[in-house]
């Protein structure tokens, strides 16, 4: 499930859980079926692990905006993934634990802690066939190749990554991956395949109305422009 679907699931999500432990609640204290008390709670807590992790991205969405680490975030992340693995949530947990990893790689800058969480949701996403949730580790797994110098695994990497989020129709993702591949084409001489993936991403950014992103590619086209541009930097990618 993608982001956008599961936001878009919270609202019902907590109405029925709530009303679910409404119907339990007076099912145990007037009849004294205790039977639909575990399930209650059991619904409860997705309603709570989808909460957290819908708060934590708002707070890191304000982060990348005015660069300043709200302490909430983190908690929310780790009380997301401890739930959703509580309730053996696959997928939930897979996006929870990319979330910690996006956490310490961009507002940290802690790459110990960041890559071997950004790897685990992976692995977790792959095995239950959540492609949103892939992409965004193989993204941010790209990234920190990218900032090592390790290009080709950066370009395998961001390619996969464009590739899935085009299959489940997030196209401002394909823009934003390839803002990264225009830079690591352009590092690795291929200047005519960097000025083509700007075309081609800005037309996709311009079509989807993802105005940073366009804003990025301008930066990146001027950069491959410039007679004297270092493309070894790696440039702000930290974009959905």
């Amino acid at each position: 499930m993608g982001s956008a679907d599961k936001n878009g699931g919270i609202g019902m999500g907590v109405e029925r859980g709530f009303e679910q432990a409404k119907l339990s609640y007076e099912r145990a204290v007037f009849v004294g079926d205790l039977d639909g008390l575990a399930e209650a709670a059991r619904e409860l807590d997705k309603v709570e692990a989808d909460l957290a992790l819908a708060r934590g991205r708002i707070l890191h969405a304000r982060f990348l905006h005015d660069r300043h680490e709200d302490p909430r975030e983190l908690g929310l992340f780790e009380q997301a993934t401890r739930l959703y693995r509580m309730l053996g949530d696959s997928t939930g947990e897979a996006e929870s634990v990319f979330w910690l990893g996006c956490f310490h790689q961009v507002v940290r800058n802690d790459l110990d802690s960041a890559l071997p969480l950004l790897e685990q949701s992976y692995d977790l996403a792959t095995l239950a066939g959540d492609r949103y949730t892939q992409a965004e580790a193989l993204r941010h797994l790209g990234i920190a190749d990218h900032s090592a110098g390790r290009l080709d695994a950066a370009r395998e990497r961001l390619e996969e990554a464009a590739r899935l989020r085009g299959e489940i129709g997030l196209l401002a993702g394909v823009a934003a991956d390839q803002v990264g591949l225009i830079y690591i084409a352009a590092a690795q001489d291929r200047r005519d395949d960097a000025l083509a993936l700007a075309d081609e991403a800005y037309a996709t950014a311009e079509a989807c109305g993802a105005q940073r992103i366009l804003s990025q590619i301008t930066e990146a086209r001027s950069q491959i422009m410039a007679p004297d541009a270092d493309q070894s930097e790696t440039r702000d990618q930290r974009a959905p």
